[in-house]
C-alpha cells in the first residue's frame, strides 16, 4: 500500500509561498487596526492640547480628561459584573457624573496630571516589577518571543535593558509632575501630549541602536518584538 511521504501530504511545502500569501491578509487588517489606533491617539492629544489652550473649552478638557478613565472602567465592570449589577453602576456613575460636573470642571487639570503621572508610572512599575522575585525581565521575555532560546550575553544585555526602561518611564512621570507645577497648562499640555511621545521615540531609537552594536546577531528591538506579537510575522 503506497505511503503518502510528508512531503507530497503538505501542500504548502511544495509551494513556499503560499504560507505568507495567505498571512498577508491578516497582517494588513493588524497593522490598519495600529493605524486607526494612532490616528484616534493623534485626535485625542490634538483635542486636548485645543482644550488647554483655549480658555471657553473647559467643557471638552474635562471630557477628554475622564474620559480614558471611564472607558477603561466601564470594560472592566461590563467584562467583571453581572450585566443588571453593571448597568446600575453605570447609571450611578452618571448620576455623579451631572451632579459633580461643574466640580470636575473646574479641577479637570489635576485629572488630567494624574493620569499622564498614572500610565508612566504604571509602565515603570511594569517593568522594574519583572526583576525581582525570579521573574523574568520584561525586555527577556520579548526578546524570547522574537529570536526564541537566548544566549548568556543576550539575557545580561536584556536585563540591563528592562532596568534602562524602568529608570525612563520613572523620570518621565516624575518630569511630567514637576513641569505641572513650573510651567503653564497650555505648555505642560503641549509636552505631555506631543514632546513625551518623541522621547519615548528616541529611546526606542537608543535602544535599537545600542542592540545592534552589542549584539550584532540579534538586530530585532522591543518594537520588532511588539510587531510580531500584533502581526504574528517574524
Amino acid at each position: 500500500m503506497p505511503v503518502e511521504s510528508e512531503h507530497s501530504a503538505n501542500p504548502l511545502a511544495e509551494q513556499p509561498g503560499i504560507e505568507q500569501q495567505l498571512q498577508a491578509p491578516a497582517q494588513a487588517a493588524t497593522w490598519r487596526q495600529v493605524a486607526v489606533v494612532a490616528a484616534f491617539v493623534a485626535a485625542y492629544a490634538a483635542l486636548s492640547q485645543y482644550s488647554n489652550s483655549v480658555p471657553d473649552a473647559k467643557g471638552l478638557a474635562t471630557s477628554l480628561s475622564i474620559a480614558p478613565l471611564l472607558l477603561v472602567g466601564a470594560i472592566l465592570v461590563w467584562r467583571g459584573s453581572h450585566k443588571i449589577v453593571a448597568l446600575s453602576i453605570f447609571a450611578l456613575a452618571a448620576t455623579l457624573l451631572i451632579r459633580y460636573w461643574a466640580l470636575l470642571t473646574e479641577y479637570y487639570e489635576w485629572n488630567d496630571v494624574a493620569q499622564q503621572c498614572g500610565v508612566y508610572a504604571a509602565a515603570s512599575v511594569g517593568f522594574g516589577r519583572s526583576l525581582f522575585g525570579g521573574r523574568v525581565p520584561l525586555c527577556t521575555q520579548l526578546s524570547r518571543r522574537l529570536h526564541g532560546p537566548l544566549t548568556p550575553a543576550e539575557i545580561a544585555y536584556t536585563r540591563k535593558a528592562t532596568v534602562a526602561w524602568t529608570l525612563f518611564y520613572g523620570m518621565l512621570a516624575v518630569l511630567i509632575l514637576v513641569l505641572f507645577f513650573v510651567t503653564s497648562l497650555r505648555v505642560w499640555s503641549l509636552i505631555t501630549n506631543f514632546a513625551v511621545f518623541g522621547l519615548i521615540g528616541l529611546m526606542f531609537a537608543a535602544d535599537h541602536a545600542i542592540r545592534r552594536r552589542r549584539l550584532p546577531h540579534r538586530p530585532g528591538s522591543i518594537i520588532a518584538a511588539l510587531r510580531q506579537s500584533l502581526t504574528g510575522s517574524g
